[in-house]
């Protein structure tokens, strides 16, 4: 029974420690998972953080964009004025043969430029517009080369020159800003994609965490378990040892107390006692 008992405790206290060891890995793998996770979700706050900053870099080209239009269009107006005011002397006087006047080709090119800045196309179609434009700027060129000749209209045309190229700097600069604003939207866009690609790996790795953890704690339930079994073990081992030495030590009282009675009878007999009878004697204290 006893011999039972402590190769059953063996078996037991061996499960105790494969529970123990597979919780400490499961342990150290849950904190490795844990670890993954924190790291990727602070990759994708920094991701967010790049977001935001890019969104707020493009919104303020996108601002400049239109503040610049704005100036520019201001500019284009009271060009536009000047030249309708030369058209309608030129008209009057019937002093230039081309039938469009400056201002209707310059519409026109501001139609284009718009164009060109709105409309996706290809590398063909837009070197064919810009070619237009060109060829409409000439246009211009020439009209006001003849209209040059005409000193009563010849400071109007130098005026409405000069509002035109500061509008045609300011397109410049809007086409800069626009360019801008596209440049900032695309790193936005990147850096969300980014984000959620992190994001999915820290959720991932969360999973995994979780998974991981929990396995632990069975595998630590299991060797709780354990524990209390060797100890429920240690006390009816300890309780069958006590009681076999008990009955040891009585069995062996018994065998004294038989040979120190045969002793003692020898003694009053009359038999010499030796050191060792009397030892015997007092052991089974009958002296």
């Amino acid at each position: 029974m006893l011999n039972e008992l402590i190769e059953k405790r063996k078996v037991v206290l061996q499960q105790s420690e494969e529970h123990k060891e597979k919780r400490n890995e499961l342990n150290a793998l849950a904190s490795s998972h844990a670890r993954e996770r924190n790291q990727l979700n602070a990759q994708t706050r920094e991701f967010v953080d790049d977001a935001q900053k890019n969104k707020e870099l493009r919104d303020k080209s996108n601002n400049d964009v239109h503040r610049l239009k704005d100036e520019r269009n201001v500019y284009n107006d009271k060009a536009n004025a000047l030249f309708e005011e030369i058209d309608a002397h030129k008209k009057e006087h019937g002093a230039i043969s081309n039938n469009r006047g400056i201002k209707e080709l310059q519409k026109q090119i501001e139609h284009l430029e718009m164009e060109q800045q709105t409309r996706v196309m290809n590398t063909e179609k837009e070197r064919e517009l810009i070619e237009k434009i060109k060829q409409l700027r000439l246009s211009i060129k020439d009209q006001e080369e003849e209209l040059e000749q005409n000193k009563e209209i010849h400071t109007k045309l130098q005026e409405a020159r000069d509002l035109r190229k500061k509008a045609s700097e300011l397109h410049a600069q809007v086409t800069e800003a626009a360019e801008l604003a596209q440049k900032y939207h695309d790193l936005m866009v990147e850096c969300y994609r980014k984000a959620d690609k992190s994001r999915e790996a820290a959720d991932e790795a969360h999973k995994k965490f979780v998974e991981a953890q929990e396995s632990a704690d069975s595998e630590h339930n299991q060797f709780i378990a354990c524990q209390k079994e060797i100890r429920d073990y240690d006390k009816v081992i300890g309780g069958l040892r006590k009681k076999t030495k008990k009955s040891k030590v009585t069995k062996e009282q018994k065998a004294v107390r038989k040979e120190a009675e045969q002793v003692f009878q020898q003694f009053r007999s009359g038999e010499k006692l030796t050191t060792d009878d009397i030892l015997l004697l007092q052991r089974a204290k009958l002296i």
